[in-house]
């Protein structure tokens, strides 16, 4: 029965995915091995999951895959002392050390869509995966750009409320001191008035009849 699955990936299937391949990884295994065994028991091709892996699962697990790169190496070393331990020739046994290209995945395989339906099927489903993961990527880019456009509003929002508050506080600073010199202007006349007041109060007497003097009321 051909594979033909396109919902999506959940979780656990990714944690599956991780697991088989990192296992893989640490056996001497291939990728494209790992990916067959988790297509067999997700229902899904092996380019889909090596589509899955290498775009959105990889990423979160390289350092499990370099530790599984290391306990990789370690077997093959433990595996070559031995084989020199209980080897009866008097060749030494050569020990070759991965490299980067031991664990890349191999140049993508050209499909023939006309082949079989089957190859149809697998193509059409690992152009889904494409579709799908570019829609989700230009939603992510254009939900990056609006939040940076509402950062960049904000900020001038900002701006713009602090420099008001300055000019405010400018204000009030300057309203602040007229209010303390029309005080004290008031005080002075104030009291310039009861100065006045008092200097020019001068009390007036006049004889009365019996021949005291009588002091008039202002």
């Amino acid at each position: 029965m051909p594979k033909v699955r396109q919902d999506a990936w959940s979780h656990e299937d990714d944690l599956l995915l991780a697991e088989t391949v990192l296992r893989h990884i640490r056996d001497g295994s291939t990728q494209l091995k790992a990916f067959d065994e988790v297509g067999d028991l997700l229902n899904r091709t092996s380019a889909a999951c090596g589509f899955r892996w290498n775009a959105e699962v990889r990423q979160k697990y390289e350092q499990a895959v370099e530790l599984a790169k290391k306990q990789r190496k370690e077997k093959k070393r433990k595996e070559a002392k031995q084989t020199q331990t209980f080897t009866s020739t008097s060749s030494p046994v050569l020990y070759k050390e991965e490299t980067e290209e031991d664990f890349l995945l191999p140049e993508p395989v050209a499909v023939d869509v006309h082949s079989s339906p089957s190859s149809k099927e697998e193509t059409e489903l690992q152009l889904s995966d494409v579709i799908q993961f570019l829609s989700s990527l230009q939603q992510e880019t254009a939900s990056q750009g609006s939040l940076q456009y509402r950062v960049t509003e904000l900020e001038e929002q900002n701006q713009n409320l602090m420099e008001e508050n300055q000019q405010l506080s400018r204000q009030l600073i300057s309203m602040t001191e007229d209010y303390q010199a029309l005080i004290q202007i008031m005080d002075r006349a104030r009291k310039m008035v009861m100065f006045e007041d008092q200097d020019s109060y001068k009390p007036q007497f006049r004889m009365e009849k019996n021949g005291n003097l009588e002091n008039v009321a202002r």
